[in-house]
């Protein structure tokens, strides 16, 4: 069974920073991709950050030069440091990983940006 588990959302300031963590209950390279999603109120899931297998990364354009995908082979976890948070991130965070042909979805972390 394939798990993925977010920590790290919470409350922050506008100007803040928060870091995500998606740990996988598999080897991460087994993954083709991984990746983090959003959604706020009312709104569609959006593409925030993915990176594929041999490490090359791709952002949303409204995260550009703010958030920042990386990965730790050795803990098999995905992070996804947020720096410079406006209001507008505000929104539930999704680990995402796509292994063996299947979407597999965390359960979401809370971010609010918010003064």
């Amino acid at each position: 069974q394939v798990r993925l588990v977010e920590s790290g959302g919470g409350l922050v300031q506008p100007g803040g920073s928060l870091r995500l963590s998606c740990a996988g209950s598999r080897n991460i390279f087994s993954f083709n991709y991984m990746g983090w999603y959003r959604q706020a109120p009312e709104k569609k899931r959006e593409l925030v950050a993915t990176i594929n297998v041999r490490g090359g990364t791709n952002y949303a354009d409204s995260i550009k030069g703010r958030f920042t995908i990386s990965r730790d082979t050795a803990k098999d976890t995905v992070y996804l440091q947020m720096n410079s948070l406006k209001p507008e991130d505000t929104a539930v965070y999704y680990c995402n990983g796509f292994y063996s042909g299947t979407n597999y979805w965390g359960q979401g972390t809370q971010v609010t940006v918010s003064s």
